[in-house]
């Protein structure tokens, strides 16, 4: 647990608690939604913007708007100035009021509008594939501080991972993406476009990582956090290897052996997940070029014929 949830949890427990226990009961209180801290990613340059001690509350459908505002009215005139030398009563980058950071809501509709759906409802194909995968993160980390009716918790466990046909599709598209590209570095160093090269061969590095977290069942957060979290995918760590040399190359055959390699392993690891037929993990000429790729598009067809979901239509 980092900093940030660490300060959360002791300010809920020793401030918050205390104010809102037992009138309020059943409720839930945590820490989830944006934020370093949630992620567990915080440190000392988190706290110039957006920092103190925070969470949120979160009741029932049946609690209204009038008792919603009288809750947050009692915690406006009760707690601290300070707590563990942070300032209570702060600003953040989207609301320039100072005020206390104990967010008071229902739960349903704290999700609705991080989300666009409440967890407890059943949850559709679109709407699964609409929701960034850093929201998704965002609201399935950080921590519960307290979960009375249990709710909390039952909506992030709704939210813990795909279903697999979901799953199937996203990572198809990430083929689909490699597929795009994959031949383009070989064609910018045949022009002697080195900048060029490297510029698309960091993009294909880009979906590769988001592939791997994909892989490892893990949502990919937004592009700050996106190295950080893919070194810690188990077994990425040659693969970042490779994508850091493909990156750093300075002529196109060496940039080409090492993106090969890091789209070999990737297809070793496509071929472990068991979620199709397995493909050959080899590089082939593109076409009658002499350009080798590892062909994504076969990978994203093998995904895509096992989708039993009609709503999944393949992507383009």
């Amino acid at each position: 647990m980092g900093d940030g949830l660490r300060l959360s949890a002791a300010f809920f427990d020793e401030v918050v608690r205390p104010l809102l226990e037992p009138a309020i009961e059943p409720y839930s209180a945590g820490l989830i939604g944006p934020g370093s801290e949630v992620l567990g990613l915080d440190d000392t340059r988190s706290t110039d913007h957006d920092w103190g001690p925070r969470l949120q509350v979160l009741v029932s459908a049946d609690v209204t708007a009038e008792e919603i505002a009288v809750i947050d009215a009692l915690l406006d005139q009760r707690l601290p100035t300070t707590f563990r030398s942070w300032p209570v009563r702060f600003a953040l980058s989207h609301d320039p009021e100072i005020r206390h950071r104990v967010e008071v809501g229902r739960r349903g509709d704290w999700f609705r509008a991080h989300l666009g759906f409440d967890p407890l409802l059943p949850i559709t194909t679109e709407q699964w594939l609409t929701v960034p995968t850093s929201r998704l993160g965002e609201v399935t980390a950080g921590g519960v501080w307290h979960d009375g009716d249990g709710s909390l918790g039952r909506s992030r466990a709704a939210l813990a991972w795909y279903p697999d046909d979901v799953w199937r599709r996203l990572l198809a598209e990430q083929w689909r993406r490699i597929a795009q590209e994959e031949s383009f570095p070989g064609r910018c160093a045949e022009r002697g476009d080195h900048l060029g090269a490297s510029v698309v061969v960091a993009g294909l590095a880009r979906t590769i990582m988001r592939w791997w977290l994909l892989a490892a069942r893990r949502y990919p957060p937004y592009a700050k956090w996106l190295g950080t979290a893919f070194a810690a995918v188990p077994g990425a760590g040659p693969v970042a290897d490779e994508l850091r040399r493909a990156i750093a190359a300075t002529d196109g055959p060496t940039q080409e052996r090492h993106l090969g390699a890091a789209l070999v392993a990737t297809a070793r690891r496509h071929n472990e997940l068991g979620l199709s037929a397995p493909c050959p993990a080899t590089l082939r000429p593109f076409f009658d070029r002499p350009f080798l790729v590892i062909g994504a598009d076969r990978f994203a067809d093998a995904l895509l014929v096992h989708l039993e979901d009609g709503d999944l239509a393949p992507p383009p």
